[in-house]
């Protein structure tokens, strides 16, 4: 493809941009999938920490996949706008919002993403809901479909 047919923000554009980060993190889907409704954390406060506050103990999975989406380049610092814009307060609204998700909506739905990859490093609890309610993998799943659907694969 010559630079001449190539627009930024055109659907091919869109493909190029999230492709690859896509599926590196669609790597995790299977682990997603059976975590959901699930605890991925949990209090370490050993016999000998009675005086101590708790902290989290993550799966490895996790940390292994917030590690990975944040290799791609692509987290969003300003997810903030993104739920703004797009009216989205609760889990609810973000599975709505992700199931009505097209192509030109890639970057919206890399904030979501976002949300909870960021948020996560300031509250870890936050990686840990984002599984349990299935928000992040909803998110990589209609992220794939649309790519394989404008891809032609």
């Amino acid at each position: 493809m010559s630079d001449v047919d190539f627009h930024e923000n055109s659907i091919e554009d869109i493909i190029n941009k999230y492709k690859e980060p896509v599926s590196q993190m669609a790597a995790y889907l299977p682990w997603l999938s059976q975590n959901i409704d699930q605890s991925v954390a949990n209090d370490y406060g050993g016999a000998q920490m009675e005086h101590t506050i708790p902290f989290p103990v993550y799966d490895s999975n996790l940390l292994s996949f917030v590690k990975t989406a944040m290799a791609t380049g692509k987290m969003d610092r300003n997810y903030v706008y993104v739920y703004r814009r797009n009216g989205l307060e609760t889990c609810k609204d973000e599975l709505s919002f992700i199931e009505k998700a097209q192509i030109m909506q890639m970057e919206d739905l890399m904030g979501i993403i976002s949300k909870y990859v960021l948020e996560g490093n300031t509250k870890g609890r936050v990686w840990a809901e984002g599984v349990r309610n299935g928000v992040i993998h909803a998110t990589i799943v209609k992220m794939r479909e649309l790519i394989n659907y404008w891809s032609g694969t």
